[in-house]
């Protein structure tokens, strides 16, 4: 090609060049970087929206859908069915009526289905009671959905920027211990200035446990998967040491409990009126943290930078973004949130540290992020949802003597269904132009 030739147009067919971008040839006017980037982060922005099922042609209730779980309406309420299916066997097979009615199934079948439905039916009647039907008992799903809505948030932000915080708990812990530090150790100050005193210190010292490894992803190189599960452990053997010390042990116990929070540190219940019902403003503070990431992620420049980054570091930095400073913004906000579910519990719940407060909340919290894809609204609802069934499985086991791992079954099956939309399509031979799934993260390797 000649020095007199222009850029010539890039043809449809070529793999690899950013839509409506010029590809220089020999001897063209090279488009800049930031331009080639900028396109690269549109495409992939595009291609995002496109596989999150965003399409004009989509009912409200598909957008909504989409929007919240990241695939179709179609595909979850199937993959709910799905799992709902494969437990009630579960359930049946669990009971002693059902097994010996299946010894002489074949001489009289109808008892085999009876009881199964007898078994089946209770069962979930139970979980239902559980969690939804009464005042106590949505009470109840709301406190077990607080902390959880908190840690999915602390796994769903490194998501965007492709990463996979494993160290949800160890945040949570350290979050917990600084709150009811702070919960016990001051006296004499009043709500208003002690308990966001103990919520803001709980929240800082689950930031500085997410910056950590942040900072070790992005000035060594060092994997988050390694380092968070590491800081895990330092965090848990820590706060055991911690709570049987002078600083946090009470004077009059032996074994390892702290000091009660001061009743100046507490959240309030939401409804005062009736001291049985635990709900508490925890709640409310999770669900303003919830619409504060939902703007930083979506709405603001740092989401962009976030969101960039995460689909092709490489094409970010081109466009003069720095991918080590936003993997920083991404774990320091992500132990945030798990600082925040670690002060909401001891501050609105348990008002004292013990060893093991943390419940395994922290690793919840990966299940919750997963459920909801990723998303901000998706992690709210599937809080929301594991709360219920947290809720109604110990009303199952109470009503019915159905072992409480059989709802954390039916959690697991929910989650591998929507997770795996393919496996609910080839089910029930869904065609594949059905709204799409997004990718989640980008792997070990990503």
């Amino acid at each position: 090609m000649s020095d007199e030739q222009g850029p010539r147009e890039p043809t449809p067919e070529e793999p690899g060049h950013p839509p409506d971008v010029p590809s220089p040839g020999d001897g063209a006017v090279a488009v800049s970087e930031e331009e080639l980037a900028q396109a690269e982060i549109e495409a992939a922005k595009e291609r995002e929206e496109e596989a999150a099922g965003v399409t004009l042609d989509a009912t409200f209730s598909q957008r909504l859908v989409a929007a919240l779980t990241g695939t179709s309406v179609v595909v979850t309420v199937l993959a709910f069915v799905s799992a709902l299916v494969i437990g009630a066997f579960i359930i049946a097979l669990s009971e002693d009526a059902v097994r010996e009615s299946l010894g002489y199934f074949f001489a009289r079948p109808t008892d085999a289905v009876q009881a199964s439905l007898e078994a089946v039916g209770s069962a979930y009647l139970a979980l239902l009671q559980g969690s939804l039907v009464g005042i106590p008992q949505l009470s109840e799903t709301l406190v077990s959905a607080t902390p959880l809505i908190l840690t999915g948030l602390a796994v769903a932000v490194p998501l965007r920027a492709g990463l996979f915080n494993i160290g949800a708990e160890g945040q949570f812990v350290a979050g917990g211990m600084v709150a009811g530090l702070i919960g016990f150790a001051l006296t004499g100050l009043p709500m208003l200035v002690h308990l966001p005193l103990a919520l803001l210190a709980g929240i800082i010292a689950g930031g500085i446990y997410g910056w950590i490894p942040g900072v070790l992803k992005a000035r060594t190189g060092a994997h988050e998967v390694i380092s968070t599960i590491m800081l895990n452990n330092i965090g848990l053997l820590v706060s055991g040491y911690l709570i049987s010390t002078t600083l946090f042990r009470r004077p009059d116990r032996a074994d390892p409990i702290s000091r009660s929070v001061e009743e100046s540190a507490r959240f309030p219940r939401l409804v005062w009126w009736e001291p049985s019902l635990r709900v508490n403003a925890s709640l409310l503070v999770a669900l303003a943290l919830a619409v504060a990431i939902f703007w930083l992620v979506e709405r603001s420049t740092r989401g962009f930078e976030l969101n960039a980054v995460g689909m092709n570091p490489r094409a970010a930095t081109a466009a003069g973004m720095s991918p080590g400073n936003t993997v920083i913004l991404a774990m320091t906000t992500g132990g945030a949130m798990a600082g925040a579910a670690g002060a909401a519990v001891i501050l609105g719940l348990q008002y004292r540290l013990t060893i093991g407060f943390s419940a395994g909340l922290g690793f919840d919290g990966i299940t919750v992020a997963l459920l909801g894809r990723g998303r901000i609204g998706g992690t709210v609802a599937a809080g929301i949802l594991i709360g219920a069934l947290k809720a109604g499985g110990r009303n199952m086991q109470a009503q019915t003597g159905t072992s409480l791992e059989l709802a954390l079954v039916i959690q697991a099956l929910i989650i591998v269904f929507i997770a795996a939309p393919g496996l609910v399509r080839a089910i029930f031979r869904i065609k594949a132009d059905d709204l799409q799934t997004a990718q989640v993260s980008k792997g070990w390797g990503g």
